[in-house]
């Protein structure tokens, strides 16, 4: 039976400056060799081989940038270059946990590990979650210190300076992680990536720091501390329900729904009696039940199994293993 595919193999590369610089440089998420090749071969191993090369690039770019903005930090002593700065550490420090968690993902499954390794990467988005948290901690208590006792910012071109370039390579390491992390699956690398966008923005926020003492007015040090303090506290937040989520083993209902209607649109299918999916780590296992009439043959039950499991894989790339059972129903 004929019907149409929709999964959404379309590339959504934008236009920006910081993009066309990416795709330059032939960042991971950003190079147009991607979808079709990757499932030709094994794509369990590349996508796990495109995360590790993504983390390792995150993990030097904010370490450049955060080097950089602590020796600003110790020439300026700005509360808000601060609490920028020790962000991006934490933002660095949190890639070597999802990078431990990718490096075990290759591991192969065992009589004791029967899913493999994959859920360390859901363990390792709890430890950025509280790093989120603890960083928006000390921020706002540094802020907090800072509006009790302002004091003016010093070497104020420096400053501008450090802001734009944490702009800059936040940005960039947000667009290749959410980009990546969309692609093979994994909510851990995505929340990575959005505190990376955070920290980006509230990098440019330090102007408003930088213009305050300009205009005689050091007090807006502390107060953008504040409210970077507040947007990391948003950023928690949306962590956490997404971590939560996949711990949970939560799926997209609309992911569900989008298979069961390529299923039941198969020929021999009459009903699914049972659909379940659930990620481990960046990959899906999942089980379903389908009814066939009474009088399918032995051979065509297990054509139907395979068409149903190929037509899975194709609704979700990142689908590792999908158990079918037949149910017959009497003619």
């Amino acid at each position: 039976m004929a019907h149409s595919h929709d999964h959404s193999h379309h590339h959504q590369h934008s236009g920006g400056p910081l993009a066309k610089i990416a795709q330059a440089l032939h960042l991971p998420g950003f190079t147009h060799d991607h979808s079709h090749s990757d499932l030709a071969g094994d794509s369990a191993f590349l996508h796990n081989q495109l995360a590790i090369r993504t983390v390792w690039l995150a993990l030097l770019a904010l370490g450049a940038t955060t080097a950089l903005q602590i020796v600003i930090y110790v020439a300026s002593g700005s509360v808000a270059l601060l609490a920028d700065t020790v962000h991006n550490l934490g933002d660095a420090l949190n890639s070597i946990p999802l990078l431990i968690a990718f490096y075990f993902a290759r591991r192969a499954a065992n009589k004791r590990f029967t899913y493999g390794y994959g859920r360390l990467e859901d363990i390792a988005g709890v430890f950025i979650v509280i790093s989120i948290g603890f960083t928006a901690a000390f921020i706002l208590v540094e802020s907090v210190q800072r509006l009790l006792n302002p004091l003016p910012l010093e070497n104020l071109e420096w400053i501008a300076l450090a802001s734009l370039v944490g702009f800059v390579g936040n940005e960039l390491v947000a667009e290749m992680q959410i980009r990546v992390g969309r692609r093979i699956g994994s909510d851990a690398m995505i929340a990575d990536g959005q505190h990376a966008r955070v920290d980006g923005l509230t990098s440019l926020a330090v102007l408003i720091a930088v213009l305050g003492t300009l205009i005689g007015l050091p007090i807006l040090d502390p107060i953008v501390g504040v409210i970077i303090a507040i947007a990391i506290v948003g950023i928690t937040w949306n962590a956490i329900k997404a971590i939560w989520l996949r711990m949970m083993d939560a799926v997209d209902p609309h992911l569900v729904e989008h298979v069961e209607a390529h299923v039941l649109a198969l020929d021999g299918v009459l009903a699914m009696d049972t659909l379940r999916l659930r990620w481990v780590g960046h990959r899906v296992y999942g089980v379903a039940i389908v009814r066939v009439s009474g009088d399918t043959s032995l051979e065509a039950c297990q054509s139907i199994i395979q068409a149903i499991q190929v037509e899975a894989g194709q609704v979700i790339p990142q689908l590792e293993e999908l158990t079918v059972q037949v149910a017959l129903t009497p003619a």
